[in-house]
């Protein structure tokens, strides 16, 4: 008997419709009409076991216990889905082959593995086991992921990497979690103070962003026009470009200060003439944008319809697995593998039908066409995130409708004519001061129709040719003032998730960062913001994301190892290493074990901020674990501590990281 284990039953529906026929249906398993049999998990059955599970005295959080480092690693099943373990249990028995069906990526395939591993599979039988790769639910890719199986043994530093990075969530949360929250009882603190690996330098960098606001000081700086006419009385302008002798009266930015000094330019130029004395003319095409990954999607559906990380990621699923609309959503890719490229004759005229408002660029569709989208060599388990040939039903609601067409807009983009123009760049020099202007001409909008440009908006210049004499009617100084930064948004913070090299000063530090996938994955970015928000640590006003006073203080008391993106860049380095087989499980953890002892010793010196303890006054209770809200139990304990689970579980893995 073959015995396919599929990660959620979603999966499992998709994986039996395509295989032999009729099916019995049973508590938590298909039977095949051939024998063989298909049965889930529900997100992860097994987690991390809590503290107490090691020693019973953990059950109480003191400081003397820290940092808790468990000499054996224990999993214990989750309560609410143990019936599914003991199915699980009896099927890799009875099996002679199993086939590993988690999602396509580093959780995906830990989910799996960890649950073969605890029913105790014997060696043989887990060297014989396959991996299939599923990204789309329908049921033509179905079919083609069972041709394409791999040895699971392939996907094992996978695994690794994914079970390093789970434990050393629950070591670095758990114990500076604890860590932090007793000191701020002893301050007059009564709430947790979460501290996690993502989570907390995604706070720092919006306390950082408040705090840079809340300093700034405008200043007034100043440009010069030149108002400039040709012998045909074309009018347009340039800007002056200072030189060099300008620079102790400009900014580090370049931005003259100096108000005498703008005057004095914009006196000399008027009335004189000037000439073109550098002119730039060239034809450009601009590509299309690739395909969605999940972070680009949220944050483009952030700036198009205001919708937080979270919502973006709940439509996707849905999409996905009720739908069964568009590929695996939670994808870090923007490529697609040039085998995908011939299905587009079949998604192309459903993609159409379901979007009318495609239909007028149909006829600019070349489905021969082959973007740079199209690119084996980067894609890895999963590709981007692109429509099926499903067709739209009618329950689908107005939010499901908006994400489908967008990701059906980029998808089309890759079928469609590159944008072209004409760009001009001019140097005018008036009385011995240079001055600049540039403009350019749609020539053919190609795939920028889907977006309704309107050409006519296009920056104009006159034709000029360079050695031209112009005239400057008058020179025109502009007072201008220098602006804070702006408030970070959803979409804004996504984007620094993604982008977060920006963000750091150490040059090899950000080198890693380019390399790595920046703060947190495409499947925790949303629920780590979302926890940030559920603590009470971030606000919104409006669309601005703000930090709280909380949220502000607890920055305030950690060392800026624990609040800026550089230990992740380097876990996040070492992880990818592992998955590549260029480092280990054990040269990953010893030094993190090293540096958590340093970062829990200390927090004993640390001083609460005042502010702390006037965001919540302390409580006469002491502090145990309540029995109260659910959301409150898990910030105050195990959520703290919980190895994060798959599907709606983990969008909450943002508590340990």
């Amino acid at each position: 008997m073959i015995l396919y284990i599929a990660e959620k039953p979603s999966l499992a529906r998709a994986l039996a419709d395509v295989l032999p026929k009729p099916h019995s249906k049973d508590q938590g398993f298909i039977r095949l009409g051939n024998g063989d049999v298909v049965s889930w998990c529900l997100g992860h059955l097994l987690e991390q076991a809590e503290p107490d599970h090691y020693d019973p005295q953990y059950k109480q959080w003191r400081f003397e216990h820290l940092p808790i480092v468990p000499e054996q690693w224990k999993l214990q099943p989750r309560s609410k889905t143990r019936s599914q373990l003991s199915v699980l249990r009896k099927l890799v028995k009875q099996a002679d082959q199993l086939v590993h069906v988690g999602d396509p990526d580093r959780e995906g395939q830990l989910l799996v593995d960890e649950v073969i591993n605890y029913l105790g599979v014997s060696a043989a039988k887990k060297a014989a086991t396959q991996r299939c790769l599923i990204s789309d639910l329908n049921a033509s890719a179905v079919r083609r992921a069972l041709q394409q199986l791999r040895s699971n043994q392939e996907f094992v530093p996978l695994s690794v990497s994914a079970l390093a990075r789970s434990r050393a969530d629950w070591l670095y949360g758990m114990n500076m979690t604890r860590a932090y929250t007793l000191r701020g009882q002893q301050a007059g603190y009564s709430g947790v103070l979460s501290v996690g690996r993502v989570q907390t330098p995604v706070l720092g960098l919006v306390v950082r962003r408040d705090q840079s606001i809340a300093d700034f000081v405008s200043k007034p700086f100043y440009e010069v026009a030149a108002h400039l006419q040709t012998e045909k009385q074309e009018d347009f302008q340039a800007r002056w470009k200072p030189s060099e002798n300008c620079a102790p009266y400009q900014d580090e930015e370049g931005r003259v200060l100096s108000r005498p000094l703008a005057e004095n330019v914009a006196s000399r130029i008027t009335g004189q003439p000037g000439t073109v004395t550098k002119l730039e003319q060239k034809q450009k095409q601009q590509a299309a944008p690739l395909p969605f990954n999940l972070s680009s999607l949220q944050i483009e559906a952030a700036k198009r319809f205001g919708m937080n990380a979270k919502a973006v990621l709940d439509t996707c699923q849905s999409l996905y697995e009720r739908h069964k609309l568009i590929t695996y959503p939670r994808s870090d890719s923007r490529y697609l593998p040039r085998e995908h490229h011939g299905l587009a004759k079949d998604v192309m005229p459903v993609v159409l039908a379901n979007c009318p408002s495609f239909e007028k660029v149909s006829g600019m569709l070349d489905l021969s066409r082959r973007s740079a989208a199209w690119n084996d060599s980067k894609v890895d388990a999963h590709h981007a995130i692109i429509p099926t040939s499903r067709k739209m039903p009618a329950s689908l609601s107005e939010t499901e409708k908006k994400i489908y067409t967008l990701i059906a807009t980029f998808y089309l983009y890759q079928f469609m004519p590159k944008y072209s123009y004409f760009e001009t760049k001019a140097e005018v020099t008036v009385a011995g001061g240079l001055f600049v202007c540039n403009a350019h001409r749609t020539l053919e909008l190609g795939w920028k129709h889907l977006l309704n440009k309107d050409a006519s908006k296009d920056q104009q210049l006159p034709e000029l040719q360079q050695g031209q004499v112009v005239d400057c009617l008058r020179g025109e100084v502009e007072e201008k003032h220098t602006q804070p930064p702006k408030y970070f948004t959803d979409a804004t913070l996504l984007a620094a998730m993604t982008g977060i090299a920006r963000y750091v000063q150490d040059p090899d530090i950000r080198k890693i960062l380019k390399e790595t996938d920046g703060l947190g994955t495409e499947a925790t970015r949303a629920g780590i913001i979302e926890l940030l928000f559920t603590r009470g640590f971030l606000y919104r006003e409006g669309k601005a994301v703000r930090a709280s006073e909380v949220g502000k203080a607890l920055i305030g008391c950690l060392p800026d190892s624990a609040t800026t993106p550089d230990m992740t860049a380097r876990w996040e380095s070492t992880l990818n290493d592992i998955c590549h087989k260029q480092s280990s499980y054990d040269g990953f953890m010893q030094p993190l074990m090293r540096h958590l002892k340093t970062l829990v010793e200390g927090s004993a010196g640390v001083q609460i901020p005042a502010s702390l303890k006037a965001a919540a006054p302390a409580r006469k209770k002491s502090y145990k674990r309540r029995k109260t809200t659910g959301k409150a139990k898990g910030a105050a304990t195990k959520s703290a501590a919980k190895t994060p689970r798959s599907s709606a579980g983990r969008r909450r893995k943002a508590a340990t990281a």
